[in-house]
């Protein structure tokens, strides 16, 4: 298991206690095989697929340190103990965290610059999770909240207005040429068990069957079965089944097995496409995640 970074701070600078300069990708490595990480606890990225969650940790247990005098840079991307750091470390500590760092006024005062609360916040004794992992955090928790209002709202739709945004989300991923010419297709097919036909691609070289319910009940392997067998119909070797609710296990194993291309999309599939594509929702605020140049600052 991957420790939280104030589990990471007393190992980082026992490791530092040599007095000597050391780069923090070195201390990473020799920190995960102190915590026994597995190759793969190793490799794990961040939600955002921009740095490894170890490595994150670790970099801001040192920068909490570094803030609180315990540790400090030499010279670009290489760091080392200070005499409070070894006196801290001399006071054999079981752990070290946040709440102990406010025994210094130089942590305090990084902290009172970047908005917390005072030191007595509940919170912020107790959160393990890095700046980054609490920005991700809330990132996923408010789109978890923004699929559930998708669903909401679609289920209040019409039948009409469902089978337009199903057309809208298709021709924003790419398919379907241009709205009009996939609304043109999308419910003019009279064969049983599909819905519609769209383009592949904005020069019609091979077509899509779509088949697209609100369900209130989960879609079980007939419902699949039946779509599948309209696509052999058709001679079709492609199909989108798109549902507002789930399908059973069973759906979901057939529609892997059978010999032609037929793509299960649910409804928190479908409204995870819908915020991935931008349709029906719009951007309230947009936050960038900068970092520290090195390079810049290389003489």
């Amino acid at each position: 298991m991957i420790p939280d970074y104030q589990t990471c701070m007393l190992p980082l600078l026992k490791y530092a206690a040599d007095n000597k300069e050391h780069k923090l990708a070195d201390a990473v490595e020799d920190l995960s095989d102190q915590f026994g990480l597995t190759a793969e606890e190793r490799k794990e990225l961040l939600p955002s697929k921009t740095q490894e969650v170890i490595f994150n940790r670790i970099g801001w247990a040192r920068t909490y340190m570094k803030k609180a005098g315990l540790l400090e840079d030499t010279r670009r991307g290489v760091f080392k103990i200070t005499e409070r750091g070894q006196a801290v470390l001399a006071e054999n500590l079981e752990r070290l965290s946040t709440k102990y760092l406010r025994k210094f006024d130089e942590f305090n005062e990084f902290q009172k610059k970047h908005n917390e609360k005072d030191s007595k916040s509940e919170n912020d004794v107790i959160s393990d999770a890095t700046p980054e992992e609490m920005l991700e955090a809330g990132y996923t928790k408010l789109s978890e909240n923004l699929v559930d209002d998708i669903l909401v709202n679609i289920a209040k739709c019409s039948p009409s207005f469902f089978e337009h945004l199903v057309v809208d989300l298709l021709v924003h991923m790419g398919y379907g040429g241009s709205f009009s010419e996939a609304a043109q297709v999308v419910g003019k097919s009279g064969d049983e068990g599909i819905d519609g036909i769209i383009k592949e691609d904005k020069l019609g070289l091979d077509t899509i069957y779509i088949q697209a319910k609100r369900w209130k009940g989960v879609v079980g392997r007939p419902e699949i079965q039946k779509f599948a067998g309209a696509l052999l119909g058709q001679k079709a070797s492609k199909g989108v089944f798109i549902t507002t609710s789930s399908f059973t296990k069973e759906a979901e194993e057939y529609a892997a097995s059978v010999d032609r291309k037929v793509v299960l999309i649910d409804g928190q599939k479908l409204a995870s496409l819908m915020i991935e594509h931008n349709v029906g929702i719009s951007t309230v605020r947009t936050f960038e995640i900068k970092r520290i140049d090195s390079d810049y600052f290389e003489e």
